[in-house]
């Protein structure tokens, strides 16, 4: 149901030799929501992120998905519940056309993708469904074309359709917008409002049109704590935010 918890965390905490990157961080994103995690450098919005994902274990607290303790569990264990995410550097396979990654992608789940390179025939039964989701990107018509050939913003949008190919209930968008120039920031918006649709969206980004055109809700971290949260609008009139990032020479 729409509005209810998807992703929760409670208390969460990370240690790094005794520095403490994430601190008691509550964090509740309802069911079919974008929610923004935006702060200044070195918030903790990356370390947060990897604990969402099991890139990195808490040294405390709870993560909780759709109601069930994921905490501690490897990415591989996360990402079957209907979980999927994309990074702030692209890591696409330069010589593997766009149709393949997607065919690799959609095969994964059912085990092939482990023996991809075996038979061309068995992976091409992905054919249609990996067409489908390089057309909601705008890339049907570079299916046959190698990654190496993509412009960046393209690649990024490769990517989002790779992470489309799990149909996950969670989306989690690591900078999406990052390095590209304004008409490749607008498409990306528009794209992940369509891919938003019927899922839920947690994503970083410091680019803060983007954070506004699309997200729901906003938590802002500040030396991993959360410092605020809300929407767009309660947050950027928030003088503790606007503290955060321009410092004390703007009082």
């Amino acid at each position: 149901m729409t509005g209810t918890p998807l992703l929760e965390t409670r208390a969460l905490a990370k240690e790094f030799r005794g520095f403490r990157a994430v601190s008691e961080v509550d964090l509740t994103v309802a069911r079919g929501t974008v929610h923004a995690l935006v702060g200044p450098n070195g918030a903790g919005k990356t370390t947060l992120f990897n604990l969402l994902t099991g890139f990195l274990t808490p040294s405390s607290g709870t993560v909780l998905f759709d109601g069930h303790d994921i905490t501690g569990r490897a990415p591989e264990q996360i990402a079957p519940l209907g979980i999927a995410r994309s990074f702030q550097i692209t890591s696409l396979f330069e010589a593997m056309t766009l149709r393949e990654h997607l065919e690799l992608a959609l095969a994964s789940p059912t085990g092939m993708g482990r023996q991809w390179w075996r038979s061309v025939t068995r992976m091409s039964r992905f054919k249609d469904r990996a067409m489908d989701l390089l057309e909601q990107v705008g890339l049907a018509d570079r299916a046959g074309a190698p990654a190496s050939s993509l412009a960046y913003g393209q690649k990024r949008a490769l990517e989002l359709a790779i992470a489309m190919a799990l149909d996950p209930k969670l989306l989690l968008l690591d900078e999406p917008t990052a390095g590209m120039g304004i008409e490749d920031v607008d498409r990306t918006i528009a794209l992940v409002k369509q891919l938003a649709a019927g899922r839920t969206v947690v994503f970083v980004d410091h680019n803060m049109h983007v954070v506004g055109s699309l997200a729901d809700r906003v938590t802002v971290l500040q030396s991993g704590q959360v410092l605020a949260e809300g929407t767009y609008e309660q947050v950027r009139a928030d003088d503790r935010v606007i503290t955060a990032y321009l410092g004390a020479a703007h009082e």
